[in-house]
C-alpha cells in the first residue's frame, strides 16, 4: 500500500458529511479542535475507579469524529460489500488502498443484535476489535481518507468537550437521562444513535448508548508512567487481550458512563460462541459494545497501517 502524506493545519479542519458511493448512507464527521486537557479522575469524582489515576495532562492534534456510533446498516456494506465495485465519486488520495484488497468479516452465524434490532440508526454491536478496525480500513479504502478507530486520549477529549466534570455536562447524573440511554431508562436494550443531546461538540451518545471501542492496549497502570505533558498517547496492543473500551452502555449505570470511565475488553465476550477457533469477527456476549470512527488528518506510514488497520491476515 502506497500513503501519500497531506497535513492540515487547525484553520482548515472543518465538518463534513462522508458519503459512501452507491449508497444513500453517508457518515456525519465533525472537526474536533486540538487542545489539553487532564486525562483521568480526581479521586474524589463520583464513581472514581483507581484505573482512572492520576490526573494527568495531554495534549491531542486536531482529528475529526463522527457524530455517531457506526449503524449496522453502515457496517453490513463491508459485510456484505454491495457497493465494492462502484467507482468512488472525488475519491481523496490521503490513503491509497484497493478496496478488494482488504479482509471480509464472516457473515454472522446467529442474530447479532439479539433481538435488539439492525433496522434504520441502530448500532452495530457485537463486533471485534479487528472487525472494528477492517471497517476502518474497508471505508478508507473506499473514500481515500484515513479511517480509524480513536485512541483512549482522543475518545476521553472528545467525550468531555473541553470540561473537566464527571460529564460532559457537570458532575451529576440527575440530567444523564437527557444525553444518554444507560440501565435506568434503556428497558434493557440499545437505541437508535443520536436520539439524545449531543454534547457542546456535536457528538452523540458519547456517554451510553453502546460502550465504544478504542484503538489501545488496556493497562491499568499506563497512567502512573505519564508525566508532564503527554502528546497523542497511544499504548499499541500486542495481545487480543485486553483492549480499552470506552463511554459505558444501556446496559450500565451511571458511574459508568462518566468520562474517564474505562472498560477492559475480555475472552469472556466470546463465551457462548460454538465455532472452534471462536470467531476473529464476531462475539457472542458483547451486545453492549460498538464503535465509532476518526479521521486522522495525517495518514500513518506503511510500517505502522497494522497499529490502526490490523493485521493483513486476521
Amino acid at each position: 500500500m502506497i500513503v501519500s502524506l497531506k497535513f492540515y493545519s487547525q484553520e482548515n479542519l472543518k465538518g463534513y458529511v462522508q458519503g459512501i458511493s452507491g449508497t444513500d448512507l453517508s457518515i456525519d464527521m465533525v472537526a474536533i479542535p486540538e487542545g489539553t486537557f487532564l486525562m483521568g479522575s480526581d479521586p474524589e469524582e463520583f464513581g472514581h475507579y483507581k484505573d482512572e489515576a492520576p490526573l494527568h495532562k495531554v495534549q491531542i492534534d486536531p482529528f475529526w469524529m463522527s457524530s455517531k456510533e457506526i449503524t449496522w446498516k453502515l457496517y453490513k456494506l463491508y459485510l456484505e460489500r454491495p457497493v465494492d465495485d462502484v467507482p468512488s465519486k472525488n475519491k481523496a488520495n490521503d490513503v491509497e488502498v484497493k478496496v478488494d484488497a482488504v479482509s471480509g468479516a464472516t457473515i454472522p452465524y446467529v442474530d447479532m443484535s439479539l433481538g435488539m434490532g439492525t433496522g434504520d440508526g441502530m448500532p452495530v454491536v457485537n463486533i471485534t476489535y479487528l472487525a472494528a478496525q477492517k471497517f476502518c480500513k474497508w471505508l478508507s479504502a473506499k473514500t481515500g481518507y484515513f479511517y480509524r478507530l480513536p485512541t483512549e486520549a482522543e475518545w476521553e477529549y472528545a467525550a468531555r468537550a473541553g470540561s473537566q466534570t464527571a460529564y460532559h455536562f457537570g458532575d451529576s447524573p440527575e440530567n444523564l437521562g437527557d444525553y444518554a440511554w444507560f440501565y435506568e431508562n434503556s428497558d434493557g436494550h440499545y437505541h437508535a444513535v443520536g436520539t439524545k443531546k449531543p454534547n457542546s461538540w456535536g457528538l452523540y451518545d458519547m456517554h451510553g448508548n453502546v460502550a465504544e471501542w478504542t484503538l489501545d492496549a488496556y493497562d491499568s497502570e499506563i497512567y502512573k508512567n505519564r508525566s508532564g505533558l503527554t502528546k497523542n498517547p497511544f499504548e499499541i496492543p500486542n495481545e487480543e487481550y485486553p483492549h480499552s473500551v470506552r463511554g459505558g452502555s444501556y446496559y450500565d449505570d451511571a458511574e459508568y458512563l462518566r468520562s474517564a470511565a474505562r472498560l477492559a475488553s475480555s475472552e469472556n465476550w466470546k463465551m457462548r460462541d460454538p465455532q472452534f477457533p471462536k470467531s476473529k469477527w464476531w462475539n457472542t456476549d458483547a451486545a453492549f459494545v460498538g464503535f465509532r470512527i476518526v479521521r486522522d488528518p495525517n495518514p500513518s506510514s506503511e510500517e505502522d497501517k497494522a497499529k490502526y488497520w490490523g493485521n493483513e491476515n486476521p
